[in-house]
């Protein structure tokens, strides 16, 4: 059965982000080995920052109610401010494919949160599903060996877990926002409050003399491709349908971004993995059901 044709769009735009997200894991490992998170992730921001300055007659005005900017400045102290630095850091300690399993856990997190503080509902069958995936992205992650990718993966998964419950805390407060300001405005808001964010720390950490060029490219695909890109469709999406059910297609992360790792960085998918990985798209499938 075909989604509601109400949904389509959003679903196709969903979709796009997860493939985009999957591969900002594998652009931040390339970007990481010249330089460090913190000026990664701040010239990630310039970058975006930079794209928002140039297409600012397509933000629209917004209808600003008053006291919104608690729920603006909120919403980019989860993402990317806290979540960037928990996931910047994961990735210095596990690998692309096991840091893209934890991220799993995202809908579970955004489904009880959206339960608790927007009062939508969650099917039986949706919970099963959601179930289902996390086990099978956990089964993911504990089958994948550790080498010089994942130097610590007890860490990094750990980190990236905290980087999970950060973007539920984003996508529920996007939620309340996404019904009077349009997705590329709140993307442009995240990206001006992540780069003042980060240029302190980024400064700390010292910033680079020489240029890397695989490195640069990777930043420069993070900031346009990325952040204006999948942030914008899932801001969008976000806006056309229930929370919980935008972010079950973040299920689809730890494969697509187990794939790319394979094909980029060379890691490598044994057997127990594919297994797992099925069992993460069956669990997807039964979740976006429950919806119907």
């Amino acid at each position: 059965m075909s989604p509601p044709h109400s949904l389509r769009l959003p679903t196709l735009a969903l979709l796009c982000a997860v493939l985009l997200w999957s591969s900002s894991f594998i652009a931040l490992k390339i970007a990481f080995e010249s330089y460090t998170p913190m000026v990664v992730i701040f010239a990630r921001m310039v970058a975006a920052t930079c794209c928002f300055i140039l297409l600012l007659p397509m933000l629209g005005r917004p209808k600003y109610r008053k006291g919104d900017w608690r729920y603006l400045i909120a919403m980019a102290a989860f993402e990317p401010c806290l979540y960037f630095i928990f996931e910047a850091y994961a990735l210095i300690n596990t690998s692309a494919a096991q840091a893209g399993m934890i991220s799993a856990t995202l809908p579970l997190l955004v489904a009880l949160g959206a339960y608790l503080f927007l009062k939508e509902k969650i099917t039986r069958l949706s919970l099963i599903g959601f179930f289902i995936a996390v086990a099978g992205s956990l089964w993911l992650s504990l089958s994948s060996p550790t080498d010089e990718q994942a130097p610590n993966p007890l860490l990094g998964n750990f980190l990236e877990l905290l980087a999970m419950a950060c973007a539920a805390g984003y996508t529920l407060i996007l939620k309340h926002l996404s019904s009077r300001y349009r997705p590329l405005f709140l993307t442009a808001v995240q990206a001006l409050i992540g780069a003042i964010f980060f240029f302190p720390l980024a400064l700390l950490e010292g910033m680079p003399t020489t240029i890397a060029p695989d490195a640069l490219m990777a930043i420069l695909y993070l900031g346009i491709i990325v952040t204006l890109g999948a942030y914008g469709l899932f801001n969008y999406a976000v806006g056309q349908m229930p929370a919980s059910l935008a972010t079950s297609f973040i299920n689809l992360l730890p494969l697509c971004t187990a794939l790319l790792a394979m094909a980029v960085l060379g890691e490598r998918f044994t057997l127990p993995q594919l297994l797992a990985g099925g069992v993460v798209l069956m669990g997807v499938f039964i979740g976006r059901v429950g919806h119907r």
